[in-house]
C-alpha cells in the first residue's frame, strides 16, 4: 500500500565507531555499536515516531509532527551522553568515550511504500548529515515553522546551505547547545568570550582565491564540492570538509570531515587537531584540510579575523 503524507523525517548518524573496531576488535566493537544504535531506536516509538530502517551506525525515522521529531532528537543525544558517562565510570576505552551523534530533521511530503519512505524531505535530511558537527541537531526552516513559539527561540540560522545532489539551497537552522550559556561562547581552552556586537568579518585565502565573509553571510562551508561556499580543489579535502559559523560573537570552525581539520594560530607552533570537533578562530593563522599545515603540500587556507572597516576603502587623508 502506498501512502502520501506530510511527515517530519529524522536521520541520526553515530560517529567515532571506526576507532572502536581498531581498539576493541570486531566482535566487541560490533556489540557496542549495536547496543548504542538500539538505544537510539528505542527513543523513536517513545516519541510517537516510526523507525523506517537502521543504517549501520545510524537510523532513519518519521514523525507526524516537528515537535515529536525534535523531542526524539533531544532524547537521542541524552541517551548517548548517558551511555558514554556510564562507560567512563566503568573505565571504557577512549574509543567509546569518543562516540558522537549527528541528528538532522526535515519536513515535507513523503511517499511511504513497501516499509520505506521517499521524497525531497528524505533526501534533504540525509544530505544534511554532511553539514552536522559533533552532537549537533540541524533542521530545515519547515521543521522550525511547525514548532511552538517557545521552541523556535532555541534555534539559530545557518542561512541557506547547498546540499549534495540538490540544485536549490536549503534554509538550515542549528539547535543551540542546551548545556551552554546563551550569553557566551566557549573557546578551545574553556574561556568565556563576551559577545561582541561590533560587525566583524573573516578573510579566507587559498592560492590566489581570497574572499571576505561578514557575520551576516555565514556559515561558510569549505570543501571540494563545487557547491561548497569556498571550494578547495584537492583530493585530500572532503566534499563538505569544514564549516565556519558566527556564534556568540565569535567565529567557530567545525570539522565535518573524516580526515580531520587542523588549525595553527600565528605565533603558536602547536597544531590544534579537530576530528568532528570545533574551536574558536581568533587573530590569524592557517587551516589544514585533511592534512596538517606542517606538510608543505597540504591544502592550507589562511584566515584572518578582521573589522569590516579594515576591508573597506578609506578616503585619502590630506
Amino acid at each position: 500500500m502506498t501512502l502520501i503524507a506530510e511527515r517530519t523525517v529524522l536521520f541520526a548518524d553515530l560517529r567515532g565507531s571506526t576507532s572502536l573496531y581498531e581498539t576493541l576488535g570486531n566482535a566487541e566493537a560490533t556489540s557496542v555499536v549495536t547496543h548504542t544504535v538500539s538505544s537510539l531506536v528505542h527513543v523513536v516509538p517513545e516519541c510517537g515516531g516510526q523507525v523506517v530502517k537502521t543504517l549501520g551506525d545510524g537510523l532513519m525515522a518519521v514523525f507526524e509532527t516537528p515537535a515529536a521529531g525534535l523531542e526524539a532528537a533531544n532524547r537521542m543525544h541524552d541517551a548517548l551522553a548517558q551511555l558514554v558517562s556510564r562507560g567512563q565510570e566503568r573505565g571504557a576505552s577512549a574509543g567509546l568515550r569518543a562516540l558522537r551523534l549527528q541528528v538532522t530533521l526535515a519536513r515535507g511530503e513523503v511517499v511511504e511504500m513497501a516499509r520505506d519512505c521517499y521524497g525531497d524531505a528524505v533526501n534533504v535530511a540525509a544530505r544534511l548529515i554532511d553539514h552536522a558537527g559533533d552532537n549537533e541537531t540541524l533542521v530545515t526552516a519547515e521543521v522550525v515553522a511547525g514548532l511552538p513559539a517557545a521552541l523556535r527561540s532555541r534555534f539559530r540560522s545557518l542561512d541557506r546551505l547547498h546540499l549534495r545532489g540538490r540544485l536549490e539551497p536549503v534554509q538550515v537552522l542549528l539547535l543551540d547547545d542546551r548545556h551552554s550559556s546563551p550569553d557566551s561562547a566557549t573557546t578551545l581552552f574553556g574561556d568565556a568570550v563576551p559577545e561582541s556586537y561590533e560587525p566583524e568579518a573573516i578573510r579566507l585565502s587559498w592560492l590566489d582565491v581570497q574572499r571576505v565573509f561578514d557575520s551576516a553571510n555565514l556559515p561558510v562551508v569549505l570543501g571540494r564540492s563545487p557547491q561548497a561556499t569556498y571550494c578547495i580543489d584537492d583530493s585530500r579535502v572532503s566534499r563538505s570538509h569544514a564549516r565556519v559559523d558566527w556564534s556568540g560573537g565569535t567565529f567557530q570552525l567545525v570539522d565535518l570531515s573524516y580526515n580531520g581539520t587542523y588549525v595553527r594560530f600565528a605565533g603558536d607552533s602547536e597544531i590544534v587537531t579537530l576530528r568532528r570537533g570545533s574551536c574558536t578562530l581568533h587573530g590569524h593563522g592557517v587551516i589544514g584540510l585533511g592534512t596538517p599545515p606542517s606538510d608543505p603540500t597540504a591544502p592550507v587556507v589562511r584566515f584572518e579575523v578582521v573589522h569590516l572597516s579594515d576591508t573597506l576603502p578609506h578616503p585619502p587623508r590630506w
